[in-house]
């Protein structure tokens, strides 16, 4: 008898270490078990949209709202994935993995990655400090990606089964959650 994949959503702010996670997650158990990890930053239309900052009427990118993933082609690979009895797990992790009904309803566990706004602000810094300013990465985040945080992915908080401390300096987090895939893997073997 078959059985579906074990399936898990990662969602959490901008550079709140969701990508870091399932790649732990996966450098540790993933010759255990047949793994499919999708990535919603993958997903994003091309040409991007466009948004208008509430607050200062400056022209964005907009990369922190629903609508800015090709839903159809991100929908049906991942449905594709799920029904795929060869993996035995399948991870999509992003933003808005604990945000879309289609997505929410086909996970066995979801999972929630905190970390605190000034924190999650100085690693997107980081991140895209060699193609802007600091000024344009701290004017983009306080303008339009702190406000899609809030109206959007925050309240998914509330719909997680767990919540994973994002500073990742101990693997804690990490080891916690396989744990829990492992016995939740055994469940299943036992059930059939």
């Amino acid at each position: 008898m078959s059985i579906k994949p074990y399936v898990i959503g990662i969602g959490g702010g901008t550079c709140s270490g969701k990508t870091t996670l399932v790649k732990n997650v996966i450098g540790l158990i993933g010759s255990e078990y047949t793994m499919t990890a999708l990535h919603m930053d993958k997903y994003y239309k091309n040409p991007i949209i466009r948004t208008i900052a509430p607050i200062t009427g400056i022209e964005y990118a907009e990369a922190n709202h629903p609508d800015s993933l090709e839903t159809d082609r991100l929908f049906s690979d991942f449905n594709e994935a799920v029904a795929n009895e060869k993996n035995d797990i399948v991870i999509i992790e992003g933003l808005f993995s604990l945000h879309y009904e289609q997505v929410r309803e086909k996970l066995d566990l979801r999972v929630f990655v905190d970390l605190k706004s000034d924190e999650r602000m100085y690693r997107r810094i980081k991140r895209w400090m060699d193609r802007q300013s600091v000024d344009d990465i701290a004017h983009r985040y306080l303008d339009t990606v702190r406000y899609r945080h809030d109206e959007f992915v925050e309240p998914t908080r509330w719909r997680a089964d767990m919540i994973i401390n994002g500073t990742l300096e101990s693997n804690m987090g990490t080891e916690i959650l396989i744990t829990y895939i492992r016995e939740a893997m055994k469940a299943r073997k036992i059930t059939i």
